[in-house]
């Protein structure tokens, strides 16, 4: 993921800077589920899906889709985002009525202060989680931003690179990090990456089900992906090993109140289609539990 120059980012972002100033993006709650077509669930789409579109159309796909939630990633908006730049981003999203609810997913190291400026940047968008790879000394200091900041870090497991397993592989792991931590400090779980898990020479067959009870009220997000290892490459919902019925099961038992951020990274030319069909499935499941 690589964060846009200065110059591309003021392109896509220049229309909204004279609008109306947006006041600050209240914090998302989980609508109602009567009047939610996704089962009570806050369902949106990690921006990234969308990572070879400008933001603004960006945008536009996502609210073509009927989602009104992102989780941004820093190619559409940098860290390094200016005042300006931040309050031109929101203005944007206020236009297609799109709630920022996460932002990531970013690295976190020792180093504090750097850490506090991240987490400056995610109040000022208006986040409430950040989605993180964060270094096992990172910690200490993730314990106080997120109590003073009240917003969420949320460890995200990738899948194998080259010869080794991410080292945040399994809710195992990250629970076994996180248990004596402060509350705010959780995952987001990927089943796409849970599912790369199983390929050779790793054979870690992870339930994506299973790993969601592991964190229990430790979940604060989800990537939800569909993963073929044969091809090795995303597909939808269904035609991998991904059952979002039972994935979502899961969280309804532990009372999951965090997001989902529906990520595709197959054909990013034009993802759309295969989201829209992914949705379908996401529907059809919440008919089936209930």
């Amino acid at each position: 993921m690589c964060a846009l120059s200065r110059r591309q980012f003021l392109q896509t972002t220049t229309a909204a800077a004279g609008a109306v100033a947006l006041p600050a993006i209240a914090r998302a709650a989980a609508p109602r589920q009567d009047d939610n077509p996704f089962g009570g669930f806050t369902v949106g789409i990690q921006s990234y899906s969308y990572r070879m579109l400008t933001f603004e159309r960006a945008l536009e796909q996502i609210q073509m889709l009927g989602l009104r939630y992102v989780e941004l990633y820093r190619g559409h908006v940098p860290t390094t985002a200016t005042e300006a730049q931040i309050k031109a981003a929101r203005n944007l999203l206020e236009k297609y009525r799109i709630t920022p609810i996460a932002f990531g997913v970013e690295r976190f190291t020792k180093d504090h202060a750097a850490n506090r400026r991240l987490f400056t940047f995610a109040r000022d968008l208006g986040v409430r989680y950040l989605s993180a790879d964060p270094d096992p000394d990172s910690f200490d200091s993730l314990d106080k931003l997120v109590a003073e900041f009240n917003i969420g870090i949320a460890i995200h497991p990738h899948g194998p690179a080259g010869k080794q397993l991410h080292r945040w592989y399994s809710a195992e792991v990250i629970m076994e990090a996180v248990r004596n931590r402060h509350r705010l400090v959780g995952t987001c779980l990927d089943t796409g990456h849970l599912i790369r898990s199983a390929q050779d020479p790793f054979n870690r067959k992870l339930d994506p089900a299973q790993q969601v009870r592991v964190m229990g009220a430790r979940n604060f997000g989800m990537h939800l992906k569909d993963h073929d290892n044969k091809t090795r490459t995303d597909v939808v919902f269904g035609r991998g090993v991904l059952n979002v019925p039972n994935v979502l099961r899961a969280l309804r038992e532990v009372k999951f109140q965090g997001y989902i951020a529906i990520e595709y990274e197959a054909n990013p030319q034009n993802p759309t289609p295969d989201i829209r069909a992914c949705l379908d499935v996401f529907r059809e499941s919440v008919r089936k539990l209930s």
